[in-house]
Order: C-alpha cells, then sequence, then structure tokens
C-alpha cells in the first residue's frame, strides 16, 4: 500500500506506520516549521562553522525526538485530547520565546542574563558575546516539541495510537523526531559552513557569527512572547490562516506559525547577518 503523507489511514502496519511517521519528520523539517527553523537557524549560524552547525542541529534535534516520543507514548494512553488543547500552543509560544529571548541576550557578555543596559563594546565595533552552550540548544528542543500542529495531529491521533503495545507507544514520535533530525542536522551544518565561508576576515566572522544569533533569538523571542499572549488573551488568532493549494503540511494553510518563521528567519535573522557582515567589511577595509 502507498504512503499517504497528507491524510495517513488509521490500520496501517507496523512497519508502515513507521515509515510514514520518519518521512513525515523529514517533510516536517524541511517545511517552515516555527518550532524548529528559527532555532536551528539562530544556534547554527551562532557557531560559524559546519562542526558547530552541525552540533546545534543534532542537538536541538535530539532533544525535540526524545519529546516526540514521550508525547508519542502518551498519545497511545489516550492522553491526545488533552494536548490538542490550543491554549497549548499558545503557552508554548510563550515559554519558546522566553526561553528565545533569554538565549538571546545570554550570548551578550552583559554579566548577567537579565542585564540588558550598559553593554560594552569590542574594540572592532561588535558587541562582546560568548559562546552559545549546547544545553540551551537541549532546553529549546525539548520545549519547542510540545506545539501543536499538522503534523502532531497525525502523529499523536494516527500513528501513535496505530501500535499494538503500549511497550511501543513511543516508536512514531521517535521516528518523527528522527526524520526532523535529519533535515535540521543537515541544515545547520550548511548556515555554519556559509559563515564560515563567508568573505570576511576570521577575526571578524565570530562577532558576525554570535551577534547575528543574538538578535534572532531576542527579537524572534519578542514576537513568539507576542504572539502566544495574544493567542491567550484573543483564541480566534489561532485559527487565522491563508489556503494555498499545496497538499503538504505547514504549507497548506499559512497561519501565525508562518508569520513567525518568517519574521524570525527571514526579517530579523537575515536582516541582522546582512547587516553585521556589512559593518564587517566596512572595519575590515579600515
Amino acid at each position: 500500500m502507498a504512503l499517504n503523507l497528507w491524510n495517513p489511514a488509521t490500520g496501517l502496519s507496523i512497519p508502515a506506520i513507521l515509515v510514514t511517521a520518519f518521512l513525515l519528520g523529514m517533510v516536517h523539517g524541511v517545511t517552515p516549521d516555527e518550532h524548529t527553523w528559527p532555532i536551528t537557524f539562530s544556534y547554527a549560524i551562532g557557531a560559524y562553522s559546519t562542526r558547530g552547525g552541525l552540533l546545534a542541529g543534532l542537538t536541538f534535534s535530539a532533544a525535540f525526538t526524545v519529546q516526540r516520543a514521550i508525547a508519542s507514548e502518551l498519545a497511545f494512553l489516550a492522553l491526545a485530547r488533552w494536548m490538542q488543547n490550543p491554549r497549548i500552543d499558545a503557552v508554548v509560544y510563550v515559554i519558546v520565546g522566553l526561553t528565545m529571548f533569554l538565549a538571546g541576550q545570554y550570548i551578550l557578555k552583559t554579566g548577567k542574563v537579565f542585564h540588558i543596559h550598559g553593554v560594552k563594546t569590542h574594540q572592532h565595533g561588535f558587541e562582546e558575546t560568548r559562546d552559545i552552550p549546547p544545553k540551551l540548544a537541549l532546553v529549546h528542543g525539548f520545549i519547542a516539541g510540545w506545539g501543536f500542529g499538522a503534523f502532531a495531529i497525525i502523529l499523536y491521533t494516527v500513528l501513535a495510537p496505530g501500535m499494538h503495545s503500549a511497550y511501543w507507544g513511543w516508536a512514531p514520535g521517535a521516528l518523527f523526531g528522527l526524520g526532523t533530525m535529519v533535515i535540521q542536522a543537515t541544515a545547520g551544518a550548511l548556515f555554519g559552513h556559509w559563515m564560515r565561508r563567508a568573505k570576511i576576515p576570521e577575526h571578524l566572522a565570530r562577532s558576525v557569527a554570535q551577534t547575528t544569533a543574538s538578535s534572532t533569538l531576542r527579537y524572534g523571542g519578542l514576537a513568539f512572547m507576542i504572539a502566544g499572549s495574544a493567542s491567550l488573551m484573543f483564541p480566534r488568532l489561532s485559527d487565522w490562516a491563508i489556503v494555498t493549494p499545496i497538499h503538504v503540511h505547514n504549507l497548506h494553510t499559512l497561519g501565525i506559525g508562518f508569520v513567525l518563521v518568517a519574521f524570525t528567519v527571514l526579517v530579523v535573522g537575515i536582516g541582522s547577518l546582512v547587516h553585521a557582515m556589512r559593518k564587517a567589511r566596512r572595519l575590515a577595509r579600515s
């Protein structure tokens, strides 16, 4: 039987369930998902190397995989309806946003995470930064995984309940996470590799990468908190979406999640990167 990644049927065999979960995870990793791309982009750029970007993608995705395995098991135990509450997604936005903001603030060498003024200026014109600890990506991956969208609905209501035993209820979530990991780790490595090969002096590359990561996490985090808070106050906001003819989840309905991805990665992330690289090239010429 051909696999259906758009609307998988119930009653699939165990191998078909696991293959479907893995392939859905890969599609999830490719499409513009607010729970993956903003964080992977930030940490991979901040790592400014192929190895560092790969590690960032792997670390984030590993925690995400653990979360999806846990949630898959809970879904098998008939708790999927509780996890479908739209208010949970809004709360996750707020928590993820706060974590992003604090991580972005941590990258700046301001002495304390909550200290947001009096930032010292480095001798080459960039704010002083510190390396991003891998544990931040772990925290982000586990928290972000609790977001609930089209992929999660399929995973928790069709694939996980289709397993024949509670001992294996976690498996579809784990395979879904591994599929996402393949894409996100590859993307992280490519982001880091691209940053490493940017035509700017080595001594400026670190500052460009980490100031970009800090800006993306801080302003993206604020956007997530605002979106989550607004969704809690105005629940209908969660249902707003533009429907497209593309029958691929995350591309068929473009809602608040797509707006967050576009703002965080394209507007803040790419915008900050271009600005920082221009500054670095001016400094290099002078």
